[in-house]
């Protein structure tokens, strides 16, 4: 055996390594290679027979006629730009006049076996420009978010995409949210991400876990209040409300609205205001909204009702006022009582873990895209973390986060304590932590050494 056919062996047994135990190295190394040729390869020909291409114009019918050539081809959509990612490649498209977004998406399964891809997924970028994302593995088998990502204040990045792209949760646009999912599904471990990546901001977090605190107490270190029980809950919620109140006093003291003073510096949220008089924006984290608002008495039926009404005043004016909602649980729906669907009609961001049966499903998207409620109740058992996210806009998208142990998560927190707001209208509720001790001396040594 020559040493160039020895060579050639290993290339091949090392590349069918990678692509067996590490298809992200495979990618960076070999596949992005070879995707890229066929994609150029083929191109025209998976056009044509994915029904993406046009007839020739009239114009050009003439000319061939005058000039007494052949009659022209089809023409495919133009290729503005092909750019290899770090977990697929971008391919952006000129449509031709008569095509329509809709016939790309349509086409997307088609492509993803034709160009030998693992997953295919386009959206319109502008009037007649087409972006076809293609990944080249399951990136959602092992996530790895990117070191790179684009955090600013109020967006955090939670999860990643199917698509290899990240999964930002932006409470300015997207300013309250719903999590759905069944038990050992993986809510946990993404509200563990939600949680330590609003650590590092300046923002003040508010929990409400009625488990007896097991989910989020551990986790007090950067909290602003805590309630684990309902009564404690309602008394939180109603001084939020009142908190909201005063924000917006606030907000109508520093509006400035004169003839004088120019649109943009008109204050109508707490965005607008100067940085020094700013309120610190509140994130709500309700651990599981069912333990709220079952009751089983005329008393806890009150409680509830009060509860209820807390929180759609909440949802629907604490935007401006910085207060967002972030609402866990694994069921969410009418059976729950009245006032439920008024507060979920204003949670616009949707997340839906493995659910049971398909009504849970359209509890969340039900009223917003039904195609995201196939998706939801086909993610297999075994695969934790798998989600469906979707808006208000109809879009929708897998995602996954990246398992976070609880440890990691009460180590960030811990981390960022001191960056934890003091806000007077919630200080009676602030969890008192315990401070460690000190790790220097054995607790037996400094026993025995006390006279």
């Amino acid at each position: 055996m020559t040493w160039p056919m020895a060579l050639l062996l290993v290339v091949v047994a090392a590349a069918g390594f990678l692509r067996w135990r590490r298809p992200a190295w495979y990618w960076l190394t070999f596949g992005c290679t070879f995707a890229v040729i066929r994609v150029l390869i083929r191109y025209g020909s998976v056009m044509e027979a994915c029904g993406l291409t046009v007839p020739p114009s009239r114009w050009r019918l003439v000319l061939a006629r005058m000039a007494d050539r052949p009659a022209p081809e089809s023409r495919a959509p133009r290729v503005l730009r092909l750019r290899p990612t770090r977990t697929g490649q971008v391919l952006r498209l000129r449509l031709r006049p008569g095509q329509d977004a809709f016939d790309v998406a349509a086409a997307s399964d088609r492509l993803r076996h034709s160009f030998g891809m693992y997953g295919v997924t386009s959206r319109e970028l502008r009037s007649g420009v087409v972006e076809i994302r293609m990944t080249g593995y399951d990136v959602l088998k092992r996530v790895r978010m990117p070191s790179g990502t684009d955090t600013r204040p109020m967006r955090i990045p939670v999860a990643l995409r199917e698509d290899g792209s990240v999964h930002y949760r932006d409470y300015r646009a997207v300013p309250h949210g719903l999590t759905i999912g069944a038990t050992e599904s993986g809510k946990s471990v993404y509200q563990r991400n939600l949680v330590t990546g609003l650590a590092p901001h300046h923002v003040a977090l508010v929990g409400i876990d009625c488990k007896q605190g097991v989910e989020l107490f551990p986790l007090a270190g950067r909290f602003s209040a805590l309630a684990d029980n309902p009564d404690t809950a309602l008394e939180l919620l109603e001084a939020l409300v009142s908190h909201m109140g005063d924000v917006y006093q606030l907000i109508r003291a520093e509006q400035r609205i004169s003839v004088s003073i120019p649109d943009a510096e008109i204050a109508a949220d707490i965005w607008d205001l100067p940085e020094n008089l700013r309120p610190v924006p509140v994130v709500v984290l309700v651990d599981e909204v069912a333990e709220l608002v079952l009751f089983a008495s005329k008393e806890e039926e009150k409680r509830r009702d009060r509860i209820i009404t807390a929180l759609v005043r909440l949802a629907q004016l604490g935007r401006a006022a910085g207060v967002h909602l972030e609402i866990c649980g694994q069921r969410f729906g009418s059976e729950l009582g009245k006032g439920i669907t008024m507060l979920r009609a204003q949670l616009t961001g949707r997340t839906a873990h493995r659910v049971n049966d398909e009504t849970s499903a359209n509890m969340a998207f039900g009223d917003i895209t039904p195609d995201a409620v196939l998706a939801a109740i086909q993610i297999p058992a075994e695969t934790r973390g798998i989600a469906v996210a979707a808006d208000s806009s109809g879009g929708w998208y897998r995602i996954r986060a990246p398992h976070t142990l609880l440890r990691q998560a009460v180590n960030v927190c811990n981390k960022h304590a001191d960056r934890t707001p003091d806000v007077p209208a919630l200080a009676p509720f602030r969890p008192v932590v315990t401070p460690l001790p000190s790790a220097r001396v054995p607790s037996a040594k400094t026993a025995s050494a006390t006279p």
